[in-house]
This record gives structure tokens, C-alpha cells and sequence, in this order.
């Protein structure tokens, strides 16, 4: 066991940010889950994997997209067999491997998702309309150093 100190008062102050912090994610998250579900009958992490292969036009291979979106393959293909059911992605045979297979949006997928994230855009700017121009930028800025430090830290 590690040597436990008394937390100064900047530790804790710390801790209650991160306890504000996962409580707005937490709070953005679902209203943003409950938007989506009420208008476009989609989920989040569906959303997400349109959003990873809209970033890569040439899509990715199962791998790749499970390590972008840091989830499982189970839950890669899960939700990759629904997109597919609903014609908004395919499957693609990678040229000299036969056993891997890319994931690319359809036509109709890029539509519906260039639609869904103008929206997205325009919901996540009402629910951080609280903060003003300086505000965001300070606090990207300073979320963009922890970010840093963790990714450094792996």
C-alpha cells in the first residue's frame, strides 16, 4: 500500500472538479442519448462509430475501429451489424487479407450522419451555453493539459 498523506485543501478542491466534471458529463451524456433516441431513433455509440468512420473515408477495419472508439470488438460489431441491418454502413473485404473486413458509411450513412452531427452541434452549444467564449477557452485549455499529462502518463 502506498503512503497516504492528509489531502491539502487544493486536493480536495481537485476532487470536487471531478466530481463536477463527471457529474455534468454524466448529465450532457444522457440528454444528448435522449435527444438522439427521440429523433433520430439512434444510440450514442452508434452515432460514435459513424462518427470514426466520417473521419476516415476509407473506413476502417473492425481492429482499428475498436481501438479508436477504445471499446471491445464484441461491442464493435454489435453495433456495426445493427448499422449495417439499417443500410447506414458495409462491409468491405480488405484487398490481401482475407479474413479482415473494413467498415465504411454508405451514401445514405453520410447523409444521415452529416445531418445528425449539424444537429449534435447545435444541441452541445445550448447545453455549454452556460460559459462564455473565455470561459471555454480557458477550460479547453486547461482540460487539454490533463489530457496531455494522462496520454503521456500511458
Amino acid at each position: 500500500m502506498e503512503n497516504v498523506t492528509v489531502p491539502s485543501d487544493l486536493s480536495k478542491d481537485r476532487l470536487r472538479v471531478w466530481l463536477r466534471m463527471l457529474k455534468v458529463t454524466r448529465m450532457i451524456e444522457a440528454e444528448l442519448r435522449e435527444r438522439m433516441r427521440l429523433t433520430w431513433d439512434i444510440t450514442l455509440p452508434r452515432f460514435d462509430v459513424m462518427a470514426a468512420l466520417r473521419r476516415n473515408a476509407e473506413g476502417l477495419k473492425m481492429s482499428d475501429l475498436s481501438g479508436v472508439l477504445r471499446v471491445s470488438n464484441g461491442n464493435v460489431t454489435g453495433i456495426v451489424d445493427r448499422l449495417v441491418a439499417d443500410g447506414l454502413v458495409e462491409r468491405r473485404a480488405v484487398e490481401g487479407d482475407r479474413r479482415a473486413m473494413r467498415v465504411v458509411l454508405t451514401a445514405g450513412g453520410q447523409q444521415m450522419f452529416d445531418e445528425m452531427a449539424a444537429v449534435h452541434e447545435v444541441w452541445v452549444d445550448e447545453l455549454l451555453s452556460p460559459v462564455g467564449a473565455q470561459g471555454l477557452s480557458t477550460l479547453h485549455s486547461r482540460l487539454g493539459r490533463i489530457t496531455g499529462r494522462l496520454e503521456e502518463e500511458r
